[in-house]
């Protein structure tokens, strides 16, 4: 960790609890919301701010879609009084015309979520507002802009400047070792013994972001590999029996497992600073290591299979070249790829290494991709330029034994 993220682990250590507060019985919650947006004083404001969660957290899910239908539709922006505003300052732009029109265009909720936020440890239970909001939302146009509005909060709310990236061991306190299998989503960890096996040996890392106002819950946490060489199967790498490696001969870094921990921060990008944190990190520490790569899913691959009408090959290489065809061919409308992970990847400038049949033969790798894997090499030397390449022209940059590879596939059904 870096010594201002010291700082700020030490500064931030205080939990801040919201408390039990005063009771907000019979009180509705529209006009509740109401005296929070229209408060003068601080005292007040957090008055009705306690009320307002208190009385939310007690709503059922049919509570909680009335609720966000009412700061959708009672807490909306006024159209009209955005197009005065607008004309106002299109006909004498000034700070005070603008500074009107800012004031309009935006919603009332937006101050509202703002004002809630101000309670000491209200910004969970404001990320899990917005997890229930997603859950239940539906196609409803009204509650998708009151979603863009908590987006558009908590994208400067989580930004990197604020994230503290802490590494996780065997010795980090056990409520966050119990979160951290909870959220594992890639390689389900099965037990205490599986993640020590993840944490304790000197060849593996695990890296967290956290956020100041949520002190205990990792935002996004990758697990690290330190090994010889670009490993081919996940069995291996987490094979019970493994000989840990020093990790000063260790010339490769691994990153097998990235999982986002809260569903109520989707969309809020934390993979792209993480990986490039911890590979200036472990740069840093371990001057030996030279490539770093991943061992990563390919979730989509039998669902785009089945869409085309694809048979399973039964032979590996088969499957391998098939693998290799969609991740470098298969293409949502928009042009970039059809594989989320692929997505991700590329789009923070790493390329396509090498595919590996066989390499996830759990019941969730067979069952998503037929078993097969893909390394993804992060090049520092070359990570701009290909971000830059998939950003502007949608480019999939490939090794040329993965453009072979997919060139030998059969080709997939017109």
């Amino acid at each position: 960790m870096t010594l201002l993220g010291d700082l700020l682990s030490t500064v931030f250590e205080r939990r801040h609890r919201l408390g039990a507060g005063p009771r907000a019985d019979g009180e509705p919650i529209e006009r509740l919301t109401r005296e929070l947006v229209s408060a003068r004083d601080e005292t007040s404001g957090l008055t009705a701010a306690r009320k307002i969660l208190a009385r939310y957290a007690a709503l059922d899910d049919e509570g909680r879609i009335a609720f966000f239908r009412h700061l959708a539709g009672d807490l909306n922006l006024d159209p009209a009084a955005v197009r005065e505003a607008l004309g106002a300052y299109e006909a004498e732009p000034s700070g005070k015309s603008y500074r009107a029109f800012t004031a309009a265009a935006e919603p009332p909720r937006q101050e509202l979520i703002r004002r809630l936020n101000q309670l000491f440890g209200a910004t969970g239970h404001l990320v899990a507002m917005r997890a229930d909001l997603l859950r239940l939302m539906g196609k409803d146009p009204a509650l998708a802009a009151l979603d863009l509005d908590f987006k558009h909060l908590f994208r400067s709310w989580f930004n990197r400047g604020f994230l503290v990236l802490r590494p996780i061991n065997w010795e980090s306190p056990a409520q966050v070792l119990e979160k951290i299998i909870a959220y594992e989503a890639v390689h389900a960890i099965a037990s205490w013994d599986d993640l020590r096996r993840r944490l304790a040996p000197p060849d593996r890392r695990c890296f967290a972001f956290f956020h100041p106002a949520m002190p205990d819950e990792p935002l996004i946490f990758v697990e690290v590999a330190l090994t010889q060489g670009v490993p081919n199967s996940i069995q291996r790498l987490l094979d019970d029996g493994h000989a840990p490696l020093d990790p000063e001969l260790a010339d490769t870094a691994v990153f097998y497992s990235i999982s986002n921990c809260q569903p109520g921060l989707a969309g809020i990008s934390f993979g792209n600073s993480l990986i490039k944190q911890v590979v200036s990190d472990l740069s840093v520490t371990l001057p030996g290591l030279k490539t770093f790569v991943t061992l990563s899913p390919i979730p989509g691959l039998c669902r785009w299979m089945s869409d085309e009408g694809i048979t399973p090959p039964n032979e590996p290489r088969a499957q391998a070249a098939l693998a290799a065809q969609y991740l470098l061919h298969a293409k949502r409308p928009d042009g970039l790829p059809r594989d989320p992970v692929a997505r991700f990847h590329l789009g923070n400038g790493a390329m396509i290494h090498a595919v590996h049949a066989e390499a996830d033969l759990s019941e969730n790798g067979r069952s998503q991709s037929l078993g097969t894997m893909v390394n993804y090499l992060y090049d520092t030397a070359r990570v701009a330029t290909n971000h830059e390449r998939f950003a502007a022209q949608k480019e999939v940059v490939a090794a040329p034994d993965v453009t072979r590879l997919a060139a030998s596939a059969a080709p997939a059904p017109a």
